[in-house]
């Protein structure tokens, strides 16, 4: 039986996905592995992860790539690092599930020549998308989803993070053909038990099997 591997990607930066990430690999026991950290000062997204997923570190696959600047896309120039997507290849985690965040968005340039979802394509593993239920997510939300079917990349379902917004939250699901999954609402205070508690309230086991 093969490895249940998911990446977890999202409309743009700042959606939320880290935190979701986090209550994602609590929900299906499964390890983490962020392949690329931009910006280490402070917490780092990985570092934030195995915090509120309660995760221990056996859990944890260390990033491929760790670029000292936040100021992606440029991060890599700063520290003179040159990405090479072809190092990027899925770790095997021993048939343990394995979540995988991505950096940014879809359109994420690596280097000069490759944008991230050109190693999601070559991957072929199953996406999903995190998008935020503001305005403005209809547009970013189906342009991603039109951007993955374009490369015939698997979407298992699309997971809102925000207050609720049901228009487009249907509007997105219906006009786009994909899966809703969940929403998870802000969270105040976040630590590991009111993320895992709110997450398992807002999403299923079952629906992140491909």
């Amino acid at each position: 039986m093969s490895q249940q591997q998911i990446v977890v990607t999202a409309t743009g930066a700042g959606i939320g996905k880290t935190v979701f990430c986090a209550g994602l690999v609590n929900l299906l026991g499964a390890k983490f592995w962020k392949p690329i950290q931009v910006g280490l000062e402070g917490e780092t997204d990985t570092e934030c992860v195995a915090r509120l997923g309660s995760l221990p570190s056996d859990r944890i696959v260390p990033e491929r790539y760790r670029l000292q600047k936040a100021a992606w896309p440029h991060s890599a120039e700063i520290d003179e690092v040159r990405i090479k997507t072809e190092s990027l290849d899925v770790p095997d985690t021993g048939g343990q599930p394995l979540v995988i965040e991505g950096t940014g968005g879809l359109m994420e340039p690596l280097n000069c020549g490759s944008l991230y979802i050109d190693v999601l394509e070559r991957w072929r593993l199953p996406v999903v998308l995190c998008a935020s239920t503001t305005l403005g997510t209809t547009n970013c939300s189906l342009l991603s989803i039109e951007a993955l079917r374009r490369r015939q990349i698997d979407i298992l379902g699309i997971a809102f993070v925000g207050e609720k917004n049901s228009d487009a939250v249907r509007a997105i699901c219906e006009i786009g053909r994909v899966r809703w999954l969940g929403r998870l609402p802000w969270i105040a205070p976040l630590s590991a038990d009111t993320l895992q508690a709110a997450f398992k309230a807002s999403f299923v086991h079952d629906d992140f099997k491909s």
